[in-house]
């Protein structure tokens, strides 16, 4: 396999995965684990690349979020929308701390199949369980769906610590974390989605701009020059298939629910346990 059509096949995985609550890293890394069982990873797959390319993915979605972002350049004196805003701030700024923590811990991103199989399958069973919950209520929806009140600080605080949950323990989704929480307590799919989509935009552009200073400015010596044309690629390619996938998205979720979601993660974590312990992978 030639490196640019694994940078594109790696580059479609991204773009699906990134947004929808499955987990792109998890999908990433067995996507990786599947292509190179029995062969060595090419020296341009690392860190940098994976990030690089979700940054692409995220870069991709603003415009469909173009009448919010409106909102917050010409209407930022309603106090919804600038509460709203502020939000979206808090609970970047605790991923962002939290995350600049773990980076001057040495943490280091786990490439093991066993847990991302586990957070897979626990993030399936959770979003059964608060559709079932949400179904008792009946509902998932919001009377008023443009009521930016409905997030509330306790839901910004949730969602920053989400994002962090997501980011050590690959598999469990930034997107599928933060939904779940949000649901939890109390918004609607559309609403909560939308939040979710909209705090991951400065994460990940401040997770990515950091790895690519990095590459510039703090340079391992001896480590082997990055391959900046798979990144490019791989990039364009999650940024396209991204922009299409979050589109249907939100459509979606404004009549249906989270359970096929569910039940996917399942079927997947599921039978990535069995592979494991089968040995098949």
């Amino acid at each position: 396999m030639t490196d640019s059509l694994l940078a594109a096949i790696l580059g479609v995985v991204e773009g699906i995965t990134e947004f929808l609550p499955v987990s792109s890293t998890g999908h990433l890394l067995i996507t990786e684990r599947l292509l190179f069982h029995t062969a060595q990873k090419p020296p341009w797959l690392d860190d940098l690349f994976n990030i690089v390319i979700q940054t692409g993915a995220v870069l991709a979605v603003i415009p469909l979020f173009h009448q919010r972002f409106h909102q917050f350049i010409f209407n930022w004196r309603d106090k919804a929308v600038r509460d709203y805003f502020c939000k979206i701030v808090v609970a970047f700024f605790i991923t962002g701390a939290g995350g600049y923590v773990m980076e001057k811990k040495g943490f280091k991103l786990p490439e093991q199949l066993l847990p991302i199989a586990i957070a897979l399958l626990t993030g399936g069973v959770l979003f059964l369980i608060v559709e079932r919950w949400l179904a008792g209520r009946g509902g998932g929806q919001e009377k008023d769906r443009g009521d930016l009140r409905n997030v509330t600080w306790t839901v910004a605080i949730a969602v920053g610590l989400g994002q962090l949950i997501a980011a050590a323990f690959p598999g469990s989704s930034r997107s599928g974390t933060t939904i779940i929480f949000s649901l939890a307590l109390g918004l609607g799919r559309p609403l909560a989605t939308e939040y979710s989509f909209l705090v991951s935009i400065p994460t990940m552009l401040a997770a990515g701009g950091y790895k690519i200073f990095e590459a510039f400015h703090h340079a391992k010596p001896g480590a082997a020059p990055e391959n900046w044309h798979m990144v490019i690629l791989s990039t364009v390619i999650a940024a396209v298939v991204s922009f299409i996938a979050v589109k249907w998205l939100l459509r979606y979720v404004q009549t249906h629910t989270f359970n096929a979601f569910g039940w996917y993660r399942i079927l997947v974590g599921g039978g990535l346990l069995v592979a494991l312990a089968t040995h098949v992978i």
